[in-house]
């Protein structure tokens, strides 16, 4: 989903979030009026007067009344979610949590604390935490709109185009949805390939709207993958009308006029956006942004590239080089990120080698083996050389236990790199799984003649566990190869 969807549910979410506690207010009433005959002691007044600040944009004295209305009544679930509420509008990130998880802890039952404390996770990118917070909303109410359209964002970001697509269909059930649900509903859509479903429910969402410019921006992306690069550029130069000064969509533009092969055009709208457009190597690989973005994006401290790179993708949201890029920053600190940016980067460039191996070794990494080993048998057989491709495939076949395929890939992995000890180990215990006992020894005690201490005494330890019985077994005449 990109991110003017997310802007769009953001802001539906805080209309929804000032509708449902309006009507909050006269539950609390119904509870007990707690009437003083002093507004100025009466925390459900006080709450009331800090919702009407909210309504109209006074942030500062919405909070001020909301926290008055605690220090009367500190066990106030209502004021502390809307305390929480403001204070992530201000960019209090650290309090707004603070708040949500108070009102948690006050009234368990309550599903929009849950949600609005996954909102604010998804911001600070805690993916794994927001999903948590999301499903124990939807343990409270299986149809709270906000955690059912961010889930399915979270599941299409970990590359669970199916699950994704599930919660978008329960998000729209409801004939009040929103159009952030809609969008997200084709966002799915088209993560799975089906692209006609996808273009239909955004004609749909912009024959009643026609002004929703994430809509608009969601099928420009669309007709971007199916090639209709006029249809895609007609569809932002409406969302630029809409916006004229958005960097976004102005970027997006020159993206696709460059793919388009209209340079011109490109340049054009890059000069009149003060942008800076960079080209490194096709037209494909074009980056927009400026000289200091992209110069930081290039940094060798990983932190400030990172940044950069996720900067500049905001601008670039097809581009399959940043996405590879971010892939391989986020490989070790968040797996699932890294397995959804090689898994675009591989989508936005299916036919680029190199991304596909990126998308399967992070498939290998997040142990789902069938997917990488299908994806990396073709890597090799359209680049028969490819060492990474050779080993994370070894990887893959060994642990969906298929040995005799794994067994030919370490022995070419051997023949390219000599020196690599540790293919006798996996060797071995192919061998041995394999009921080849003989040959499983050889390979173990060359292992053992060649294996660092330093690197491998994991791998020593199970061997020198290992060869007394296997020279038993092989005694007895066990372990006979056998034919293929």
């Amino acid at each position: 989903m990109s991110s003017f969807v997310l802007m769009r549910s953001l802001l539906s979410i805080v209309l929804s979030v000032l509708f449902v506690l309006t009507a909050t207010s006269g539950v609390v009433r119904a509870q007990g009026e707690d009437s003083f005959g002093d507004a100025g002691a009466d925390p459900v007044k006080l709450f009331e007067r800090g919702q009407a600040a909210h309504a109209r944009g006074d942030l500062q004295k919405a909070l001020d009344l909301y926290e008055q209305a605690i220090k009367v009544r500190p066990e106030f679930p209502e004021a502390e979610f809307q305390r929480g509420n403001v204070l992530a509008a201000l960019g209090r990130v650290k309090e707004a949590e603070e708040a949500f998880r108070k009102a948690i802890e006050l009234k368990k039952n309550w599903s929009l604390p849950y949600s609005a404390l996954g909102t604010l996770l998804i911001r600070d990118k805690q993916d794994a935490a927001a999903e948590s917070a999301f499903r124990k909303a939807l343990t409270i109410d299986a149809n709270d709109n906000v955690a059912l359209r961010f889930l399915s964002d979270i599941r299409l970001r970990a590359g669970d185009a199916k699950g994704a697509l599930e919660l978008a269909k329960r998000a729209t059930a409801n004939p009040d949805s929103p159009a952030s649900a809609w969008i997200g509903l084709a966002a799915a859509q088209r993560a799975l390939g089906d692209k006609t479903s996808a273009r239909a429910t955004l004609d749909q969402v912009l024959s009643d709207e026609a002004t929703n410019v994430a809509a608009l921006m969601e099928r420009a992306d669309l007709q971007v993958d199916e090639v209709k690069y006029d249809g895609a550029i007609a569809d932002l130069k409406a969302a630029s009308k809409l916006r004229p000064d958005d960097k976004q969509i102005l970027t997006r533009m020159v993206y696709v006029y460059q793919q388009a092969g209209k340079s011109d055009e490109a340049a054009a709208v890059a000069k009149a956006a003060g942008l800076q457009p960079l080209v490194t190597g096709d037209n494909k690989k074009g980056v927009i942004g400026s000289p200091d973005e992209i110069e930081a994006a290039n940094s060798e401290d990983p932190t400030v590239a990172r940044k950069a790179l996720e900067k500049l993708l905001e601008k670039n949201p097809n581009n399959a080089m940043l996405l590879s890029r971010l892939g391989a920053s986020y490989r070790m600190d968040d797996p699932a990120r890294s397995l959804d940016y090689f898994r675009r980067a591989a989508g936005t460039d299916p036919a680029s080698a190199e991304y596909a191996l990126g998308y399967a070794s992070a498939l290998v990494q997040a142990r789902r083996f069938q997917e990488a080993a299908h994806i990396l048998r073709q890597v090799v057989k359209l680049n028969p050389q490819n060492y990474v491709a050779h080993a994370n495939l070894a990887t893959a076949l060994y642990e969906l236990k298929l040995y005799r395929d794994a067994l030919t890939e370490y022995e070419w992995l051997l023949a390219a790199k000599p020196d690599l000890s540790v293919a006798y180990f996996f060797i071995a215990t192919v061998h041995d799984y394999l009921g080849e006992f003989p040959e499983a020894l050889s390979s173990y005690e060359t292992f053992l003649v060649k294996a660092n201490a330093a690197t491998n005494q994991l791998e020593i330890d199970k061997v020198k566990l290992r060869l007394p019985s296997l020279r038993r077994q092989i005694q007895l005449g066990e372990g006979v190869k056998k034919k293929p």
